[in-house]
């Protein structure tokens, strides 16, 4: 029967220590103070680099307008100039008419400079988001919607139209010969 004892003893599990809880320990005043301190910090800096992003984007937007707005303003002096050089005024003035297309080339440069371009466009396709339509003509020797004539030219900075072209376009579905959209 003593192994019978034995064996039964044996059998059992010993009971599992049981762990004292931990006790719940509050963090320093300070060290709290601190993190809140810290963390109000973080978010400040990151405010103000925010604001600073935003206001330098605000400055070039504004100058960028600034400059269209100048540009604008000088494509008619550009129109003159040009009109003055198709009229052929002053035939016997050689020197007037070399100063006009000296200005005219050191304007067309200075606008270059500000990426801004115009495009010779006669005989390509009318684009609406580009040119307007002043007229329509009839032309069987020109592709059907290209451009027949300007009348004022279209300048744009990149992508971006700053003044669209105003134009004659070819109308082959029509059987009026000159058909005028104004």
């Amino acid at each position: 029967m003593k192994s019978e004892s034995k064996k039964t003893t044996a059998d059992k599990p010993e009971a599992e220590p049981v762990a004292a809880p931990t006790p719940i320990i509050e963090p320093d005043p300070q060290q709290r103070e601190l993190a809140e301190q810290k963390d109000a910090f973080v978010h400040l800096a990151a405010d103000f680099e925010n604001f600073k992003r935003r206001s330098r984007q605000e400055s070039d937007a504004r100058a960028t307008a600034q400059k269209e707005g100048f540009i604008v303003e000088l494509l008619p002096v550009i129109d003159n100039l040009e009109r003055a050089l198709i009229s052929g005024a002053a035939p016997g003035a050689p020197e007037f008419r070399q100063g006009v297309e000296m200005t005219l080339q050191q304007l067309r440069r200075l606008l270059q400079q500000h990426g801004v371009e115009g495009d010779e466009i006669t005989g390509r396709p009318f684009d609406p988001r580009q040119h307007e339509a002043l007229s329509q003509r009839h032309d069987p020797a020109q592709a059907h919607q290209s451009i027949l004539e300007v009348f004022q030219r279209g300048y744009r900075r990149g992508t971006k139209v700053i003044r669209p072209a105003k134009v004659v376009v070819n109308d082959l579905t029509s059987t009026n010969p000159d058909k005028h959209a104004r």
